[in-house]
């Protein structure tokens, strides 16, 4: 067994890398938990393909030169004195380009999930983890198909990652630690990635994307469920240390991705475009995004980080030790009293309807389905 991976449940034990002798041992093939068999069979249920136009046509077009791909209210760039110095054409450039490094990052992410749901292939030794993991990498597979379809439909090519989020990605993808994969992968990206899809399908204004976001919310509210059954059977049972290692490391990720939300560096290219220094939109920036705005801005359901925030605290990965922390920004007697639902299930849930119209099952069972655990 890898040091340092906290297995509690026998479900999630795990082995070296390199140790494949140990998944050729007789024993393990009837060795299997039952505690995925669920999410395992409803897979074909939410089944899409990106490259088949009945799912998603990509073919369609959008005029980015003039038309908003999102709202202003997406871009932090909008509520600062940054828009006051541009016209229609440069904020339509600025917008829409933003939503451009946004989907990439998502493109990115999706490729780090990809990575990361096959590296638990060779590690995961109860069967039916490894069944699910491989499930998972395949559909992270078709997530990296689609934003790439969707990219090259209306910019030709990403852009490139960002330091920051790279950083985390190459740690979650090549830790041994199971632990550090799944909280890190299955709980906090996820988590961020169910609050932006959200935002995305409920606010854009192109079509296409709307369709797209949908069909990668059937499999992703799979996929956090996956990270809640580890938690579920984890976090209660470890020992303080082990509980406070991986509380404040979900954190320290929390509060950096947070911090990188508004760094204009990553933007530098958009603004010299638009005839704006990227130093003066960073202190514009900065001058706008108050803590105060930041809460303001966390008041909303389907913001990122504060669905990522509830689902940390829905985990068990927030407790008094933290709350205070992440109280400088949501109200969390609030998150306390919310129920289970989390923003975007029910988007899932009617695509998984459309899904089993279209793949020919039966609509009205999407919703047990995605309640399977």
């Amino acid at each position: 067994m890898t040091k340092g991976n906290l297995t509690i449940d026998a479900a999630y034990e795990a082995v070296s890398p390199d140790d494949f002798p140990a998944m050729l041992e007789v024993d393990r093939y009837g060795d299997r938990s039952t505690a995925f068999d669920k999410i395992i069979s409803a897979t074909h249920d939410h089944f899409w393909d990106p490259l088949d136009k009945k799912y998603v046509d990509f073919s369609q077009k959008f005029d980015l030169e003039n038309e908003y791909l999102m709202p202003d209210t997406f871009v932090a760039d909008f509520s600062s004195a940054i828009v006051d110095k541009l016209n229609h054409k440069q904020k339509c450039k600025l917008m829409n380009e933003s939503v451009r490094i946004s989907l990439s990052g998502i493109l990115h992410g999706e490729q780090g999930a990809l990575s990361l749901s096959a590296s638990l292939c060779h590690i995961l030794k109860d069967p039916g983890a490894q069944e699910y993991a491989a499930n998972q990498t395949r559909e992270e597979a078709r997530h990296v198909t689609g934003f790439t379809q969707y990219i090259q439909s209306r910019w030709g090519t990403p852009r490139p990652i960002g330091p920051v989020l790279q950083e985390l990605l190459v740690e979650m993808v090549n830790s041994p630690l199971v632990w550090k994969k799944l909280v890190g992968m299955q709980l906090v990206l996820e988590g961020l990635a169910m609050g932006i899809f959200s935002t995305l399908h409920n606010k854009t204004n192109d079509p296409v994307l709307k369709r797209m976001i949908q069909l990668v919310m059937t499999d992703e509210a799979f996929h956090h469920k996956f990270g809640k059954i580890w938690a579920d059977r984890t976090i209660p049972k470890l020992d303080p240390a082990e509980r406070d290692l991986i509380e404040d490391w979900a954190y320290e990720v929390f509060s950096t991705l947070l911090h990188n939300s508004i760094d204009a560096k990553q933007k530098a290219y958009i603004y010299s475009e638009i005839g704006i220094d990227w130093q003066w939109a960073q202190g514009a920036l900065q001058e706008a995004m108050t803590d105060n705005v930041v809460r303001r801005r966390m008041q909303s359901s389907t913001n990122i980080f504060r669905v990522l925030i509830r689902t940390l605290l829905r985990a068990g990965i927030v407790t008094e030790r933290t709350a205070p922390k992440y109280a400088a920004y949501v109200d969390m007697a609030e998150l306390h009293a919310e129920g289970d639902k989390m923003p975007g299930d029910e988007i899932a849930e009617a695509g998984i309807k459309y899904l089993k119209e279209i793949n020919g099952g039966s609509p009205e069972l999407a919703g047990k389905i995605l309640a399977a655990e």
